[in-house]
């Protein structure tokens, strides 16, 4: 789990930085080769989009940095589980790897309330999933009444 600590603390960073902004605190990293080549936070509420959650923006800006939309060799690092919409996504950029801070059972979509990656590895692409790295610090982003 220590291997992952450093980029969580870099999704953490953009979840602060999204809930500066007046969004719901969840960030995200995508790292190739042991560097990060992509960052997202929630914007949602700033751009007045419901698929701008922190997973979706940095898919879409990793996607851009890489000139594909398939990061196969990719690992996504996200402060909290992701919804089942994100979830697909992450299927369908072929994503190798999801780190986890912290599992979200209001409407997690990997573990919690749906299990999306595990639907569909067989149609799509397998993901790995690590789950609860620094989960501590993670919900202790979140609005009391949210955790």
């Amino acid at each position: 789990m220590a291997q992952h600590e450093g980029f969580l603390r870099a999704a953490i960073a953009e979840a602060q930085a999204g809930a500066a902004e007046g969004n719901f605190p969840v960030g995200s990293v995508v790292v190739r080769d042991g560097a990060i080549v992509a960052r997202g936070h929630n914007e949602v509420v700033t751009a007045s989009d419901p698929t701008a959650h922190a997973e979706m923006v940095a898919l879409r800006r990793a996607g851009a940095a890489l000139g594909t939309p398939l990061l196969a060799g990719c690992t996504l690092y996200t402060t909290l589980e992701p919804c089942p919409m994100c979830a697909a996504a992450l299927s369908w950029a072929r994503i190798d790897r999801l780190v986890i801070g912290a599992l979200f059972p209001p409407t997690g979509g990997v573990r919690s309330q749906a299990r999306v990656l595990e639907l569909m590895a067989p149609l799509v692409h397998p993901v790995e999933v690590v789950a609860e790295v620094l989960a501590e610090e993670c919900l202790a982003l979140l609005p009391p009444e949210a955790r």
